[in-house]
């Protein structure tokens, strides 16, 4: 059951994309919502951003420690160590989200969407480079609108850098680690139209939900798709591929100019 919900005013799920394709808030299909980076916005952490893509805003911090997991050190695995956790804070969505520590046990939705950035994150670092240290990459989603992991994993790309550039200018590094740009976004169908990084409303609506993280040189990371009614075909994957590349090649650009 998807916990996000829709905070564009309750209007019907049918209006989303109207009869000649205008999406809700009238963006294109192939535009993405407005996006914004605020870096140094935990000034405690190594490295911190807020992003918010639309309505959807998470903040991502990353937290070094000089020592590995007690796995890497019993099997004596060179190098370091890239983590993730993730959290929807209560007041993230309409209807409060109770938090999983009062539970006693993070579900599975959380559980599923931290190893997704933990590996997002892990395959775009040489983790030999990175020393005996670990990275941890905490995402809160402290607004919900959709898309809350491809907007952690972005976020947290941008944050771990601005930890390792910190770690190469405290002299704890002597090369930077993080081989190549990483972002993600989602993608879907909704009534036979592909359109690229939907808010909760399309989301809910959609026949099609997938998301797409690739790295800046254009290489899959990961995909992951559900027919929500009845199979897509391969032409309607392929659409969707290229508007998850033209999305994340734009994502990568923003991410650029926020690191300087």
């Amino acid at each position: 059951m998807k916990k996000e919900i829709n905070l564009s005013g309750g209007i019907d799920l049918d209006t989303v994309v109207d009869n000649t394709n205008k999406r809700i808030d009238g963006r294109k299909a192939d535009e993405l919502r407005e996006v914004k980076f605020t870096k140094d916005f935990i000034t405690s952490a190594k490295g911190s951003v807020l992003i918010e893509m639309g309505n959807t805003r998470v903040i991502c911090n990353a937290s070094v420690e000089e020592n590995v997991p007690g796995w890497m050190r019993f099997q004596k695995v060179p190098g370091g160590w890239v983590t993730a956790e993730y959290s929807m804070l209560p007041g993230a969505t309409q209807d409060r989200t109770q938090r999983e520590a009062t539970r006693g046990k993070i579900g599975g939705r959380t559980m599923e969407i931290q190893r997704l950035i933990g590996r997002s994150l892990r395959a775009v670092v040489d983790l030999k480079k990175l020393g005996r240290r670990q990275i941890y990459l905490d995402c809160d989603v402290i607004q919900a609108d959709g898309g809350t992991r491809t907007a952690s994993i972005t976020g947290a790309y941008v944050a771990l850098k601005l930890a390792v550039a910190r770690l190469m200018k405290e002299g704890l590094l002597k090369e930077d680690p993080v081989i190549e740009g990483l972002a993600a976004i989602s993608v879907g169908i909704h009534k036979q139209v592909p359109v690229l990084d939907l808010c909760y409303l399309e989301d809910s609506a959609a026949e099609v939900d997938a998301n797409f993280v690739m790295t800046s040189s254009g290489k899959i990371i990961e995909v992951q798709g559900t027919a929500e009614g009845a199979p897509f075909s391969k032409d309607e994957l392929m659409q969707m591929m290229d508007l998850a590349e033209k999305g994340i090649g734009e994502l990568v650009e923003m991410q650029k100019d926020v690191l300087g």
